[in-house]
């Protein structure tokens, strides 16, 4: 009997600690796979961010929509998210920009090169214009609380943008014909303060979900007659300080919001991220602006157009 006794608990005993192994094996394992998923999470994110940064189709909107989806945050946490992340494009923007902003510290410190005193005035009337605009609506929206219809926040300023961006496209084409004709385009010289207050109003109101800096920074400066490669490099060089403002603003204004945040996609994969996006944004801000040039740019950005208005439609009626 004791004998049987003995056997039977060591049977229990031997077969426990196998579990036991094995569930922590399981433990170890699982955490690994959660792991190696959030850092698929990063990745994503940062392509998204990536991209969408550099095309008329509101980064911030995908990055909230990606970011609920696979961190589980809510709206106000992740529109703070997906203005925070737009650090990673500056540091890809100030690394191909990087010949115009040491241009523009020798002006500061004294130099007298008139193309770059101008491109300094441009960005700094830009700048302040569009914090003016830009921080109260973020402080607006941020205010909305978890009450906000995100589908209609979202899906009616995409829907108006893919309108603008179909009329982007006939202005482009407009203004090539215009071009031919023997009238001038204009660039970054021809700018007065009145066209640079327009850039920094129509940059500060894209600090609204749906709302793409790029594409409505560019169609501005369209409208205004500006060479189509002119308008995106005049646009990505306000858009690094415009980025740099948005980013303090999401750690002043809103640290928990931000924090939930980071706690969901965690400090690795946040790095990550930021790193991927930077990657990808170096390559796209270089296409972009070649491809401005070229007639390509035309049915690139119709294509752009119907794009957000089809997304815009998806939001508003099924949520998206």
């Amino acid at each position: 009997m004791l004998a049987w006794a003995w056997g039977l608990r060591r049977f229990y005993g031997e077969n426990l600690y196998i579990i036991l192994v094995l569930f922590t094996v399981f433990l170890r394992v699982d955490c690994c796979l959660s792991s190696i998923v959030q850092l698929l999470y990063s990745v994503i994110i940062g392509i998204i961010q990536g991209v969408s940064e550099w095309l008329p189709i509101s980064s911030k909107t995908q990055v909230i929509v990606s970011s609920s989806y696979f961190l589980g945050l809510s709206f106000q946490q992740a529109y703070t998210f997906g203005l925070f992340m737009e650090i990673g494009t500056v540091i890809a923007a100030v690394i191909y920009f990087r010949k115009e902003l040491v241009g523009m510290v020798r002006i500061l410190l004294g130099s007298n090169e008139g193309d770059l005193r101008k491109l300094l005035i441009y960005v700094v009337i830009v700048t302040i214009v569009t914090g003016v605009v830009g921080a109260p609506l973020y402080l607006v929206v941020d205010s909305f609380g978890s009450g906000v219809n995100s589908a209609r926040v979202v899906g009616v300023p995409m829907l108006v943008l893919g309108f603008v961006l179909v009329g982007d496209a006939l202005l482009i084409r407009y203004s090539r014909r215009r071009v031919r004709e023997g009238v001038m385009s204009r660039k970054l010289a021809d700018l007065s303060l009145r066209d640079c207050v327009v850039v920094g109003i129509t940059q500060g109101v894209a600090a609204l979900p749906g709302v793409s800096r790029s594409g409505i920074t560019t169609s501005a400066m369209l409208i205004l007659n500006v060479e189509p490669d002119e308008a995106f490099r005049l646009s990505f060089l306000a858009g690094i300080f415009a980025s740099v403002a948005a980013f303090g603003l999401t750690v002043v204004a809103t640290k928990s919001n931000l924090s939930a945040a980071v706690a969901g996609i965690g400090l690795a994969g946040l790095v990550l991220a930021i790193v991927v996006s930077a990657i990808v944004s170096l390559f796209l801000i270089d296409f972009l602006i070649k491809v401005a040039g070229k007639s390509q740019i035309v049915y690139i950005t119709t294509a752009l157009g119907a794009v957000a208005i089809v997304s815009g439609l998806l939001y508003l009626t099924l949520g998206l």
